[in-house]
């Protein structure tokens, strides 16, 4: 098995179940069809035209991916004032996500794709039961912790409606927006990954509205966001990173490998301005 960016294919190669509707259709040029809509013309080695509302956009690699945004969502994990605002964490490159969100998401809803607030936000009842794993991992030498209390008004670490569970500043105003338009949903997570099990309210919404196709952003890139896209993945999700738009406080190689290993083998990697620039 090969990493990194593949030559491009001398023939067309359709790849999945086509009686199933799973299926995706990459093409000499480097587009990857991921609509599902239509599987390749025989001999042919040239895509057919895009249909209207599809977008299609650079991912690395070499390659283009073509999406219905009707089938398609974004998922943004975690990007609340625990792991934002400085009077909690520094969190500079977490911070520097902020922007290129502020200028997607407008630009995502217009073209009808999901946007998804994906939160810890944890329940009494959740809090008891836990598992010490996950536990132990967010205390620090034994200290704090889900449920802490973390003074002033940030109330208790990421319990579901303290202050530090909202999301960070204009990001909180932006999901107001898109709420009252109807666009944007709001999920809590009770553990790193926001779609372990089968019956998670965020994984069971993505099977009811049919969609095939989510777009990454968040903090962490190296824990809760990739464990929500290994999940994804797991689930037979097309699954894309918008490495600009996700962020860490690990070291410097935590987000480069989720890049390298997300676009080997996980879905694909892209930055917020190809979007932007979707045709």
């Amino acid at each position: 098995m090969s990493f990194g960016t593949l030559p491009l294919l001398k023939q067309v190669k359709t790849f999945g179940n086509v009686a199933h509707g799973t299926f995706w259709v990459e093409y000499p040029s480097g587009l990857l069809d991921l609509t599902r809509s239509r599987p390749p013309a025989a001999a042919t080695s040239e895509p057919p035209a895009k249909e209207g509302g599809h977008l299609e956009f650079e991912v690395d690699g070499n390659r283009k991916v073509r999406i219905d945004p009707t089938q398609s969502a974004i998922v943004i994990v975690d990007m609340q004032n625990f792991f934002l605002h400085p009077e909690l964490l520094d969190h500079p490159t977490g911070l520097a996500c902020v922007d290129p969100l502020m200028r997607l998401l407008p630009f995502l809803r217009e073209k009808g794709v999901r946007i998804i607030w994906l939160n810890w936000g944890l329940t009494e009842k959740e809090l008891k039961t836990l598992p010490p794993v996950l536990i132990r991992s967010f205390t620090k030498e034994g200290e704090g912790g889900f449920g802490c209390d973390l003074g002033g008004n940030w109330g208790p670490a990421l319990m579901r409606g303290a202050a530090n569970s909202d999301l960070y500043g204009p990001l909180h105003d932006e999901w107001l927006k898109g709420e009252k338009a109807g666009t944007d949903v709001w999920f809590h997570k009770n553990r790193v990954g926001g779609l372990w099990g089968p019956g998670t309210a965020a994984g069971l919404y993505l099977k009811e509205e049919g969609i095939n196709t989510l777009l990454f952003a968040g903090v962490n890139t190296d824990q809760c966001v990739l464990g929500t896209l290994i999940d994804a993945y797991f689930g037979g999700y097309d699954n894309i990173l918008i490495k600009d738009a996700a962020a860490t406080t690990t070291p410097s190689h935590g987000q480069s490998n989720v890049i390298y290993n997300t676009q080997s083998l996980f879905g694909f990697v892209t930055g917020s301005e190809n979007i932007l620039k979707s045709t």
